[in-house]
């Protein structure tokens, strides 16, 4: 019985570095690649990153209900496959979905028991700081991700853990916790260790 993981975080809050340290010092633990119509940034690949789709091309597997779910985030379109999401579950893979709040409200209609979990900056200083030192962006996009992260922020309380990412290795410690904890649970537990148990009991 594997887990369906829900991260989502304002941008700039480190979530995708977060999640990669995360797959790397974890077994069994992936992200399901997301299909997305905006633009590939400098070093992503598509395949590995996201797919990267026109809008025409996500339009038609939306209207094929193709997603678990799918959301606006700013200019651009974001979708997961619910095939790809299917497929690893199925093999035993724990799953991580990074995508924002409104995903995770179609995911949890469809699946009510992935654990949702959301990462937020140590102050909205260090937040702007953030957005400012990838050079990726001019001031007036800068501004707009800032107006945009505080009405996200406003949704962490439809998660199940909230991990403050102030100190990078203190959050993936308490992300790698999350994780452990979901796979000594009791359901978690009896299916791993069936043989066992019916040898103790």
């Amino acid at each position: 019985m594997a887990n369906l993981f829900i991260v989502a975080a304002p941008s700039g809050c480190g979530k995708t570095s977060l999640v990669k340290a995360l797959i790397e010092k974890t077994e069994n633990l992936c992200v399901s690649v997301s299909h997305t119509t905006r633009t590939a940034r400098p070093g992503e690949e598509h395949g590995k990153n996201y797919f990267f789709v026109s809008q025409q091309e996500f339009d038609q597997i939306n209207q094929d209900d193709g997603f678990i779910e799918s959301a606006q985030v700013f200019d651009n379109y974001y979708g997961s496959a619910k095939q790809t999401v299917k497929d690893l579950l199925d093999s035993g893979t724990d799953v991580i979905l990074e995508i924002d709040w409104q995903g995770a409200r179609q995911v949890k209609a469809t699946f009510d028991d992935a654990i949702g979990i959301f990462i937020l900056p140590p102050s909205e200083a260090a937040l702007r700081e953030r957005l400012t030192d990838r050079g990726q962006d001019d001031k007036t996009i800068v501004d707009r991700r800032m107006q945009d992260a505080v009405s996200e922020m406003q949704h962490y309380n439809e998660f199940d853990y909230l991990v403050i990412n102030d100190d990078f290795e203190v959050a993936l410690e308490d992300l790698s916790q999350i994780i452990h904890a979901q796979r000594l649970q009791l359901s978690q537990q009896v299916l791993s260790h069936q043989s066992l148990l019916n040898s103790l009991i």
